[in-house]
């Protein structure tokens, strides 16, 4: 199961547990015993406003490149291929990019300021996939269009530089079909003007060009289930993702009046930005592939993007930062899922970068700073929870009695409402919440799933490092897992020091509620490092203000409801 399924389960078991099973040993009528990296921050221009720049702020003229609108691709008799198989290389501030002028495509795209999980700068392509299924920017031809006379993907296209190795144009022709492709680079920033041109005899061909066989960081857990293919549909106004198993039927085309299309995984994208209200063709494709990670086939989706003769895009690769996404289109940033709570978790998110920025330096220590903050605001909150706890603690011999009173009553007898009632009027009388206990653990619910939604789309927080944890965003690698064993010890400790009512004079559920620490530890074993250290956080801070509660206010009070709840004996009670 994937976390967010396994958090699913843990919230319904957690609730049958404080819910159900109390409402149905009541209804029973059963009455137990008792007891005894440095990233660049560079803002990426708008796309297709200006074109590219050399670093002195000259645009960038690609050799022989074609006029936009102007086919390049005339009838010609003379054949334009290469003789041998060759690799071009273009280096910039943030890329390291390897091409083949085999299918005039991408055989490397490493980028230079993100790490792998062997601290190697990051490989966006997945080797074994795309010699599979194809390499980036390989071509497709939709099986309705015309095709053309030479299989494109296989043919040797003749390379041209660019000026400053800041680009590469590949030219081919076997006499009826002519192409060409360009690829023109900025020298300091994550964007790309990519260009081609396909035609047969004269007459353009419509195609698309593809990212196929896996994107991203392979490394991360359940690296197939976090990519999907992107697009943003301007009529509709919201993102659409795209998981491959909605391709396990063949290929899936989405076209329309998009913003952008692509693919993304966990941290980073790749993103094409047509000329505004341009209209873009998409396909989703199910490529059943090996990574460096795992040799086994698994389900990584593709994707295709164009559908025009000539193919106008600029392109987005690199890390889904909310700022540099924004720079480049408005509504590219949605690309970042901060999920259902996204209310609170992208302020979450915002005030920890701040705080690790401008303070801590160190996202651990931020963690568990902003963790104490959020526990510090909401102890009055929980005073007041102890407090009614107490009181409940103190009925216990009047709901016992009533239990006595109806001993033996099944769920069937009219009168096993008349002890619900009962018991719910000795609780009024009282000023007693009986599901109070619950509220507290209601409100970190919420903070538990930003913190996890944080951890799981914030590029910051890939490989940020804390004491002996390499990466927050990743469970720990050790054989033994510390921090989820130290959770288990101290919810433990937390829950022997926290008094337990009981709401219908049993202990029944406390028995239940001892196997909780387990549960959290099963359902945290394959979190990330940083969501285990937020919760062991919250566990280590509640026994504080716990062992704080039971040293002042808490005997006090239990005293005086004892007294208030004594018989009277000639004397007024106090």
């Amino acid at each position: 199961m994937s976390n967010e399924v396994r958090m699913v389960v843990a919230f319904v078991l957690m609730g049958l547990i404080l819910v159900v099973t109390p409402w149905a040993y009541r209804k029973l009528g059963i009455t137990p015993p008792q007891p005894a990296p440095t990233q660049a921050k560079i803002p990426a221009p708008k796309p297709s406003v200006q074109p590219p720049t050399t670093a002195s702020g000259a645009p960038v003229h690609m050799a022989d490149q074609p006029e936009a609108g102007k086919s390049a691709a005339e009838p010609v008799a003379t054949a334009v291929s290469a003789a041998a198989e060759q690799e071009q290389v273009v280096d910039t501030a943030l890329y390291h990019v390897v091409f083949s002028n085999r299918g005039a495509v991408v055989k490397s795209w490493t980028l230079k300021n993100y790490k792998d999980s062997a601290g190697k700068p990051l490989e966006l392509v997945n080797q074994p996939g795309a010699e599979k299924v194809g390499f980036p920017f390989s071509l497709q031809f939709r099986g309705e269009g015309k095709q053309p006379s030479t299989d494109l993907n296989k043919a040797l296209w003749v390379a041209h530089p660019g000026p400053g190795g800041l680009g590469v144009q590949y030219e081919f022709s076997d006499g009826r079909t002519s192409a060409t492709k360009t690829f023109a680079f900025q020298r300091d920033a994550y964007m790309v003007q990519y260009s081609d041109d396909i035609a047969l005899a004269g007459g353009g061909i419509p195609h698309l060009v593809q990212w196929r066989g896996g994107f991203g960081d392979m490394a991360v857990q359940n690296a197939s289930g976090l990519q999907h293919s992107i697009h943003y549909d301007t009529e509709k106004g919201k993102l659409i993702q795209t998981v491959a198993k909605s391709a396990k039927n063949g290929p899936v085309n989405a076209d329309g009046s998009f913003s952008f299309a692509g693919i993304d995984d966990q941290y980073f994208a790749a993103a094409f930005l047509p000329a505004s209200g341009a209209t873009l063709q998409t396909t989703t494709f199910d490529d059943l592939v090996p990574s460096p990670f795992n040799t086994t086939n698994d389900a990584y989706p593709g994707v295709a993007v164009g559908g025009s003769t000539q193919n106008r895009l600029a392109l987005y690769l690199g890390p889904k930062e909310v700022s540099l996404l924004h720079q480049v289109n408005s509504k590219l940033d949605g690309i970042v899922d901060w999920g259902f709570f996204g209310i609170i978790a992208k302020p979450l998110f915002q005030v920890l970068h701040w705080m690790n920025d401008a303070f801590v330096h160190n996202y651990g220590w931020s963690i568990i700073v902003l963790t104490i903050i959020l526990n510090v605001a909401q102890f009055p909150l929980k005073i007041a929870n102890l407090k009614s706890m107490r009181k409940m603690q103190a009925l216990q011999p009047e709901i016992k009695a009533i239990n006595d009173k109806y001993k033996g009553v099944g769920m069937s007898d009219p009168k096993a409402a008349n002890k619900q009632q009962e018991i719910m009027d000795l609780y009024k009388k009282h000023g007693v919440n009986p599901m109070g206990g619950c509220i507290p653990l209601l409100i970190q619910m919420p903070f538990l799933y930003a913190f996890y939604k944080v951890l799981g789309v914030s590029i910051e927080m890939r490989h940020a490092t804390w004491l002996w944890v390499g990466d927050l965003s990743q469970p720990e690698h050790l054989a033994i897992r510390v921090l989820p064993l130290m959770l288990i010890v101290t919810g433990y400790l937390l829950q022997r020091m926290t008094p337990q009512p009981a709401t219908t004079g049993d202990n029944s559920q406390q028995k239940m509620m001892q196997f909780m620490p387990l549960i959290w530890g099963f359902f945290f074993w394959n979190m990330s490092c940083g969501v285990v250290l937020y919760w062991l956080t919250n566990n280590m801070v509640g026994m504080g203000q716990q062992w704080f509660f039971n040293k002042t206010a808490g005997p006090v009070e239990a005293v005086a409801a004892a007294k208030k709840l004594a018989p009277k004996n000639g004397r007024k009670r106090t």
